[in-house]
C-alpha cells in the first residue's frame, strides 16, 4: 500500500509511467515502491514539486536544527547544495522552475549566476527541459555528461575513487540505503551530502567537512559544472553549470581559507 507522499508524487507527475521516467527509473520499480526512497526523495522533489517534507516526513520532518541554530552561512550553503542536488538528480517539475524563476540575483558571482538561472527557468518549458536532462544525463547508451567522481578521475565508472568515497562514508556514519542502486559518487549525492553537513542533518567536524570536501568534491566537480555548461545539449542546464561553477570556487576558497 502506497503512503500519501508516494501518492501526492505520482499524482503530480501524471502517473507511475511518468515520475518513473523523470527520474530515470524503470515503471515496475516505482510500482513496487510503498513510500519513496530515502535516496530518490531529492529527485522526486525535483520532478514533482511536491516537497521532501512531504514524502518522507520521517526522514526530512522539521528538527530544533532547523530552527535558528544553524549559522546563517550554513543555512544558505545547505540550500545551495540541495538546489545543485535537486537539478543533477531529476529534471525539474513547472513547479520548481517557476519557484527558479523567482529567484533574485546581485553582483556577486554567485548573485549573478542565481539571476542567470532565473532568467533560463522563466523562459524554460517542463517537458522540453526534461528532455535536455535526459540527453544530457541518461541518453541512448549513455548521457552526454557522466556526473561521477570515479568517471572524472579515473575516465572509468565503479573505480577505486567510489571505494574511498564508501570508506570515508562509513567512518562518517553514512551508510548506503538497502536497495539504492546509484553509485554514492555521483554529483547529485555528494551534493547532497555537503548539505547535510551544512544543515547539521549529519555530524562532522568542520575538519571532517573540510577533508571530505577536498577529497571528495574538489578534484572533479568543477570540471563537471563546466562541462555541463558548455554541454552541447544544455539550453537550460547552461545555467545550472554556471551556477556550479561558481558555487564550487566559492566552497573551494572557504575551505582553502579554514585551513
Amino acid at each position: 500500500m502506497r503512503d500519501d507522499g508516494l501518492d501526492r508524487a505520482i499524482d503530480a507527475a501524471g502517473g507511475v509511467a511518468r515520475l518513473a521516467r523523470k527520474i530515470g527509473v524503470s515503471q515496475p520499480s516505482v510500482s513496487s515502491w510503498s513510500k519513496v526512497p530515502a535516496q530518490r526523495v531529492i529527485a522526486v522533489e525535483a520532478a514533482t514539486g511536491v516537497s521532501r517534507n512531504q514524502l518522507r516526513p520521517d526522514l526530512y520532518s522539521e528538527s530544533p536544527m532547523s530552527e535558528g541554530q544553524i549559522d546563517p552561512v550554513d543555512a544558505a550553503r545547505a540550500q545551495e547544495y540541495l538546489l545543485l542536488a535537486s537539478l543533477l538528480s531529476a529534471a525539474p517539475s513547472k513547479r520548481l522552475l517557476d519557484q527558479l524563476a523567482a529567484l533574485i540575483g546581485d553582483g556577486t558571482p554567485l548573485g549573478r549566476a542565481h539571476a542567470a538561472l532565473a532568467e533560463a527557468a522563466a523562459g524554460a518549458v517542463a517537458a522540453k527541459v526534461e528532455r535536455e536532462y535526459f540527453d544530457l544525463f541518461v541518453g541512448l547508451g549513455r548521457g552526454e555528461v557522466l556526473p561521477y567522481a570515479s568517471y572524472y578521475l579515473t575516465g572509468f565508472l565503479n573505480e577505486r575513487p567510489l571505494s574511498r568515497l564508501r570508506s570515508d562514508l562509513a567512518a562518517l556514519g553514512i551508510e548506503r540505503v538497502a536497495g539504492n542502486f546509484e553509485p554514492e559518487d555521483h554529483a547529485a549525492i555528494l551534493c547532497e551530502i555537503m548539505a547535510g553537513f551544512a544543515g547539521g542533518r549529519f555530524a562532522a567536524s568542520s575538519d571532517a567537512q573540510r577533508t571530505f570536501f577536498e577529497k571528495q568534491v574538489a578534484p572533479w566537480m568543477g570540471r563537471l559544472f563546466a562541462d555541463i555548461e558548455s554541454a552541447e545539449s544544455a539550453t537550460f542546464y547552461r545555467a545550472v553549470g554556471a551556477l556550479g561553477c561558481a558555487f564550487t570556487e566559492i566552497e573551494t576558497k572557504a575551505f582553502t581559507f579554514a585551513n
